[in-house]
């Protein structure tokens, strides 16, 4: 009799185990920002957003930046619902009854059924739907239901206004660009992010590069516009607007 209440006990317990942390929560990816390492980004949550556990992320000048996944999965929905509600919009499945939803995009980079790992990018940044300015409308969702949104394992801030740095892919070891001078002419690697810092080394025009990391300095105008953004590539810095990587912006870590 004692053996069959003790397993009784047991059967119960496990059973309050299962109701209170189900396996699909524990099963939670690890979900990161989805912006590339490195970038900073303000994030609002309000209790009259709809979803209310969404988040809308912005940024100056982010019309046409780069969005990522958040978490390695298979894209269900590349949809353009025009005008109204979340414009043209994406939603990827992690798996265990998670996925994520980024909508208001300017564009896509990708289709239905296709395979993406975190961090690549699956459109830009825009203003499409309902939305009144460009941002991203985030969702975290588990079977279906927003859940409170969780990056690098901590829960971002209900309700109100923060800024995150991504740390999405950060440790793949630096982010690929194409030296562009659009003279043939070679670009000087410097001590430090500025044409005051020594030469160090030159680069030559159409060279791949590793960024290891940005930082700010001097600002100087080159092929892409201006920018006091700079690149460090191992040996020295280079300016950002000579170095092609598909993307506006901070797209590597901030340098120490």
């Amino acid at each position: 009799m004692n053996h069959i209440v003790r397993f009784s006990l047991l059967t119960l317990l496990l059973s309050v185990v299962v109701t209170f942390f189900p396996q699909s929560a524990l099963a939670a990816p690890a979900f990161q920002m989805p912006f590339p390492c490195g970038q900073v980004w303000e994030g609002q949550t309000r209790t009259n957003h709809n979803p209310q556990n969404s988040v809308d992320l912005n940024r100056a000048d982010d019309l046409g930046d780069p969005v990522v996944a958040s978490a390695a999965g298979k894209v269900t929905t590349v949809r353009d619902l025009g005008s109204t509600s979340y414009g043209k919009y994406v939603v990827i499945d992690h798996g265990s009854g998670w996925t994520t939803l980024y909508a208001h995009l300017n564009s896509f980079s990708v289709s239905v059924g296709q395979s993406v790992s975190q961090g690549q990018k699956i459109g830009t940044v825009g203003s499409t739907g309902g939305s009144t300015g460009p941002h991203l409308h985030y969702e975290q969702r588990l079977n279906g239901s927003p859940q409170k949104i969780v990056w690098n394992g901590s829960q971002i801030y209900y309700f109100g206004t923060k800024n995150y740095t991504s740390k999405n892919s950060c440790s793949t070891g630096g982010v690929t660009g194409t030296v562009n001078t659009n003279s043939g002419v070679s670009v000087n690697v410097r001590s430090g992010p500025g044409t005051n810092y020594a030469i160090v080394g030159s680069v030559a025009d159409g060279q791949k590069v590793t960024i290891k990391c940005q930082k700010r300095g001097e600002t100087v105008t080159g092929t892409y516009g201006t920018s006091n953004l700079w690149d460090y590539i191992g040996t020295g810095y280079i300016s950002d607007t000579y170095v092609y990587t598909g993307s506006d912006g901070q797209v590597a870590p901030t340098c120490s």
